[in-house]
């Protein structure tokens, strides 16, 4: 009998596809060592479509850490997806100008499960993190100076949170032994928002997107992530001893800057489409008055431009590469992504 797994956000992107890692790849056996978490009740559509692939399912919300504790109890490993919640971490501005927080930022929700985990005697969690602030002693690549727990995007402050918290909590004894804080490479199909939220459908005629800044990314396909996480969850025990953090992320040799983004969209579609850099006032405002989105989204959103501009997002870390290899995978062209996307679209 395989050590029990739990996934939060079984149903999300990527743990959908981590737990169809687990069970395409016949990384656990039986499947009912799964535990799938879901927010959706029983009876319902996602629940059902869950059971049907023979893993357990419990309910569990971020908002109720009872529910959390009972549905993580008899789990050795949890695998904490972070929360899509991203308003949680909007920022708005005070009388000056200056960025403030609206409110607590998503690592709230994030301790809610660490301390249910911790309380339920879980031995291993892993958290999916973000792949920012790339650089540091002993990496190939440094972002200008920056170690790994600072960066630029306001998208990976509640990340740097949680994992601090992590390392906080690790230390406190009880069963938790095992930490592992894998920083997810930028989701492939995630292209668009970075592209100044352009429409993958067609419905966008721009030829000129205005950005803040631009910066090469290691863009990495969902479908690869969920494998590739797949396989640290069925990892032995012991195998990650402490902390440990890492990247699952494609390599600098297939980067793409959003230029480059641009340019692929653009012979896709067969319209043009380039990126003008107007800095971070103009991104603002232009994104604000003139596209009328949310201020607090963009204010929080515009930081990762900075961040891009700085080489964060320019990882140099094998561990994506060597455990697709395990399983026989490659990992899935950024170019063909881009070419579904658009082309299915159409």
């Amino acid at each position: 009998m395989s050590p029990t797994i739990a996934i939060l956000g079984a149903t999300g992107k990527l743990g959908g596809a981590t737990l169809s890692a687990l069970l395409s790849h016949n990384l656990v056996s039986p499947p009912s060592s799964i535990v799938a978490l879901t927010s959706s009740a029983q009876g319902s559509e996602k629940w059902g479509s869950l059971e049907s692939k023979g893993v357990q399912v419990r309910h569990a919300t971020f908002e109720d850490p009872a529910s959390l504790e009972a549905a993580l109890r008899g789990v050795s490993t949890f695998f904490l997806v972070s929360t899509p919640n991203i308003a949680l971490d909007f920022v708005g501005e005070d009388d000056d100008g200056k960025p403030v927080a609206l409110g607590p930022g998503r690592e709230a929700h994030h301790r809610h499960a660490i301390d249910a985990a911790v309380r339920a005697g879980v031995e291993r969690v892993v958290y999916s993190s973000l792949a920012f602030a790339f650089g540091g002693e002993g990496e190939g690549q440094e972002a200008k100076g920056k170690g790994k727990d600072e960066s630029k995007a306001g998208v990976m402050r509640a990340h740097l949170r949680t994992e601090a918290y992590l390392r906080e909590v690790l230390g406190g004894g009880g069963a938790l032994k095992e930490v592992v804080a894998i920083r997810e490479g930028l989701y492939n199909e995630s292209w668009p928002l970075y592209l100044g939220y352009f429409s993958a459908t067609g419905a966008d005629d721009r030829t000129t997107v205005k950005l803040a800044g631009d910066g090469k990314i290691c863009w990495t396909a969902i479908s690869d992530l969920g494998v590739a996480s797949a396989l640290v969850l069925v990892a032995p025990m012991g195998a990650y001893e402490g902390y440990r953090s890492f990247y699952l992320s494609t390599r600098p040799a297939t980067a793409k800057s959003m230029q480059e983004v641009a340019a692929l969209v653009a012979e896709a579609r067969g319209k043009e489409v380039n990126v003008e850099v107007v800095g971070r006032e103009e991104h603002v405002k232009y994104y604000v008055q003139e596209s009328g989105l949310q201020g607090p989204a963009v204010r929080w959103w515009v930081g990762t431009y900075e961040a891009l501009e700085d080489g964060e997002c320019l990882v140099d870390d094998p561990m994506l590469e060597e455990l697709l290899a395990k399983v026989g995978v490659k990992p899935t062209p950024f170019e063909d992504t881009i070419r579904e996307m658009v082309r299915g679209s159409s």
